[in-house]
């Protein structure tokens, strides 16, 4: 359905990665068991002094992991890491040694010998099939893998599989995967769209929306195709037909700035008649002398004798010279009288000539003067262009031109802003121009009826010659592209995909105007409505109908039951199930139990060894461990000894600032101390007290007791000092 990498890696032989059957510790976090084994899935440590290399299995690893053994191995420098296809190459701790996102496939059990790995497809698949050459198999978490076991049977796996063989026996037969993606999106992307582990839906090409359950904006149909390149609008959209509706018209007037008239191939504009260049740069915008614009945006020539006049209504603004304007119709201006020098009047078919009549122009009915441009109207059968009368032809045509006669006006005439060259049908001196009938018309603009028309009308359709409007097939009302490709139709049909019909196809729905069936979303097999969210029932490959979604598959506890059409609970025992009860589990629930034939029993592991988590087998059936005769590794039963980390720099500056803040707190609060008690003895100065008690005042006791001076000191106690 769509061009996209159809899982790579898988199509070819599983060669990636292979592990064979060696002397190691296998361990997971917390346990380890040293013996033989060709396990692959996970990463191997390798030390230079020739150590028993260490296979880890998926876990999290950090530099307190027992036991002892691994722990040193973790921690040592030195180690290098072979890791299994799917999982990175790192020994900086803590290791979060998990699969990253995508699906790895085994040859043996237990995840064991030659491995493959794919990551998530870089686009949407559709009608893939790739065949899974395996007896194990690995998903990474939050995504959801579309297999087919058998001929027909579509399963989801959602968690590794240790050992193909133990599935149910309704999973028989060869299996192929279908697609690959997370389950992180909410809502669910449509089948145009890959879900991706960030939560986000890639899109196809041509698609688009969150879900990717619309089609690009020129692009039509459930597969969201680009709308035919000769096509300017088609029937676009994911439930369009990709009909041309508007087709790409060559030498359009705005390919060179133009409006009214036809651009040629130097880019240059060639204008209909009575059109010209405005002021604003527009080329065939605006009327040129002697032209006024109608009513319908058409350049009407001005009047007979006039040179200049007023848009819409025509009013003679600028006469010819020695022509007056006419007193009832002010479109026109009439030719002086012709007199003698004497005053008399001269007759019809002359001209004043000073003392003399001189006679007209053979041309001329009525003139000013003796030549074929002196007319101010003509004779019988001819009729004005540009000062001289002309004699048009069977259609109306002035000759040398491409304007109509106007019998009316007695004036050659525009045929108008759109076309350009017009007839009038068996064209007589009785003529009217209202008669008149277009024959060309300018790019972007349809012959119809005798008129230039941008959209051709109900009942016709642009022809391939992008010039006529052609009509349809009696069968529709209205059609495009060929005269049977019937957009609505007559009689109280509906029109499905350019048929006629009476009740709509299977797939579709009646639509709201019901003149026509539309094609369901290309998720739905069939709907009440266009959206992908309005679905009545699903397709195969989305078979979970759910609040008008069709899903690929249900929730990872569930199954899809197809003679209910729902999603059922899987059975407690199950984590994840393939159908009802407890003999069709995928993977277990319980971290003690392990699959045997679809089955959830007691892993029973041998000794002391656990079901390895996420795997759903023992870590002693992983090993051969050795009965007898080989020397146990210091260590690999010993708990790992708790050591005191190492001080970060930042906890050590930390500590550091702590303790200085401190001890200028403890330096502030003693000079504080000392300064209040400066204070005091200065007050007691001062004010001459006595303070009995302490040491200073047991002294001056003793020195009167010395010296004899009871009264040796002064009012305040203290020696008294020496006179001279």
């Amino acid at each position: 359905m769509f061009a996209t990498r159809l899982f790579p890696v898988l199509l070819a032989p599983i060669l990636a990665y292979s592990q064979t059957t060696s002397s190691l510790i296998v361990c997971v976090p917390g346990q380890c068991l040293q013996g033989t084994s060709n396990v692959t899935i996970g990463a191997r440590l390798n030390t230079p002094t020739g150590a028993m290399p260490v296979h880890l299995l998926p876990g999290q690893y950090t530099d307190q992991t027992s036991p002892q053994y691994l722990h040193d191995v973790l921690t040592n420098p030195s180690v290098s890491i072979a890791a299994s296809v799917g999982f990175v190459n790192s020994t900086k701790l803590p290791l979060n040694l998990q699969l990253q996102n995508g699906f790895s496939i085994y040859e043996g059990a237990l995840y064991s010998s030659q491995a493959a790995f794919t990551g998530l497809p870089e686009a949407p698949v559709v009608n893939a099939s790739v065949p899974l050459n395996a007896k194990a198999l690995a998903i990474s978490n939050n995504l959801v893998a579309t297999i087919t076991a058998g001929s027909n049977k579509r399963i989801t796996l959602w968690e590794p599989v240790p050992d193909i063989s133990q599935l149910p026996a309704s999973v028989a037969g060869a299996l192929s995967l279908n697609n690959l993606e997370s389950v992180a999106c909410s809502p669910a992307c449509s089948n145009a769209g890959l879900c991706t582990v960030a939560g986000k839906c890639l899109c196809a090409a041509g698609f688009a929306g969150a879900s990717c359950e619309q089609c690009q904006p020129g692009f039509f149909g459930p597969k969201c195709q680009p709308c035919p390149s000769n096509c300017d609008t088609c029937d676009q959209g994911i439930s369009g037909t990709g009909r041309c509706l508007k087709p790409t018209i060559p030498n359009k007037p705005s390919t060179c700035n133009c409006v009214n008239g036809v651009c040629g191939a130097n880019g240059q504009c060639e204008c209909t008649t009575g059109f010209e260049t405005g002021a604003d740069g527009v080329a065939c915008g605006k009327c040129a002398s002697g032209f006024f614009r109608s009513s319908t945006g058409d350049c009407k020539v001005c009047g007979l004798g006039c040179n200049q006049c007023e848009d819409t209504t025509g009013t003679c603004t600028s006469c010819r010279p020695g022509f007056t304007q006419d007193g009832s119709d002010k479109s026109i201006c009439n030719a002086p009288a012709q007199v003698r020098s004497n005053g008399q009047v001269c007759p019809a078919g002359s001209f004043g000539n000073g003392a003399d009549c001189g006679v007209c122009n053979s041309a001329c009915d009525a003139c000013t003067g003796p030549s074929a441009n002196d007319c101010s109207s003509c004779a019988r059968g001819t009729i004005f262009l540009n000062g001289l009368c002309v004699t048009p032809n069977s259609d109306g045509v002035c000759e040398g031109s491409n304007r109509i006669a106007d019998n009316v006006k007695k004036e050659c005439d525009t045929c108008g802003a759109k076309c350009t060259s017009c007839r009038i049908p068996t064209f007589s001196q009785a003529s009217i121009i209202s008669a008149r009938q277009c024959t060309g018309c300018i790019a972007g603009f349809f012959l119809s009826n005798g008129e230039c028309v941008e959209t051709c009308p109900d009942g016709t359709f642009v022809g391939s010659d992008l010039k006529t409007c052609q009509a349809c097939d009696s069968s529709c009302r209205t059609c495009s592209d060929s005269a049977t490709s019937c957009l609505t139709c007559a009689n109280n049909q509906l029109a499905a995909a350019g048929r006629c019909v009476a009740t709509c196809p299977a797939g579709s729905f009646q639509s709201l105007s019901a003149s026509s069936c539309t094609t369901c979303h290309p998720d739905c097999a069939s709907c009440s409505g266009a959206e992908f969210n309005q679905c009545t029932a699903c397709p195969a490959d989305r078979p979970v109908l759910l609040n008008g979604r069709c899903l690929p598959t249900c929730t990872k506890t569930q199954f899809f039951d197809a003679a209910s059409g729902t999603c059922q609970a899987c059975d407690s025992s199950c984590s994840s199930c393939f159908g009802p009860g407890p003999a069709n589990c995928a993977a277990c629930s319980s971290a003690t139990q392990v699959l045997r034939q679809g089955s959830c029993v007691a892993a029973n592991c041998a000794g002391s060894a656990n079901v390895v988590p996420g795997l759903g087998v023992c870590l002693s059936e992983l090993v051969v461990v050795a009965s007898s005769g080989e020397q146990p590794i210091a260590g690999i039963d010993t708990p790992t000894k708790k050591s005191k980390g190492k001080l970060e720099w930042w906890q050590i500056l930390l500590m550091a600032l702590g303790c200085a803040f401190i001890l200028l707190v403890v330096i502030w609060l003693l000079r504080r101390r000392q300064k209040k008690k400066r204070a005091e003895k200065t007050r007691m100065f001062g004010e001459g007290v006595k303070k009995s008690g302490g040491w200073r005042w047991r002294m001056v006791r003793f020195g009167e007791k010395l010296f004899g001076r009871e009264g040796g000191f002064g009012d305040g106690g203290l020696p008294c000092l020496p006179t001279r």
